[in-house]
């Protein structure tokens, strides 16, 4: 069932500015994750939720800033109903 709420009320109280190309949105980043192996890290993930509508169509090795930083897209997956993406970037 698609949602029937304003998504985009919803990315003003807890996103920040995202963009790619000609595409200014708001999106939320999460916190990075880390492999670590015998004390040394090994890669860091990062995770931001967009609307589909704006981001949806970045493939792997796209270019986004997030919050005033470079990312590079690693992947990107459909949530749920298809309003929001979950992109996995790589800081560049």
């Amino acid at each position: 069932m698609a949602l029937t709420e304003d998504l985009d009320i919803f990315l003003e109280d807890f996103g920040v500015s995202c963009t790619s190309g000609a595409t200014t949105a708001k999106g939320i980043l999460d916190m990075p994750s880390q492999v670590i192996s015998d004390g040394m890290v090994l890669t860091t993930d990062y995770t931001l939720t967009a609307r589909t509508s704006k981001f949806g169509s970045l493939i792997r090795g796209s270019a986004i800033t997030v919050d005033s930083v470079s990312y590079t897209v690693r992947e990107t997956m459909l949530i749920s109903d298809g309003s929001f993406v979950q992109i996995a970037l790589q800081k560049t």
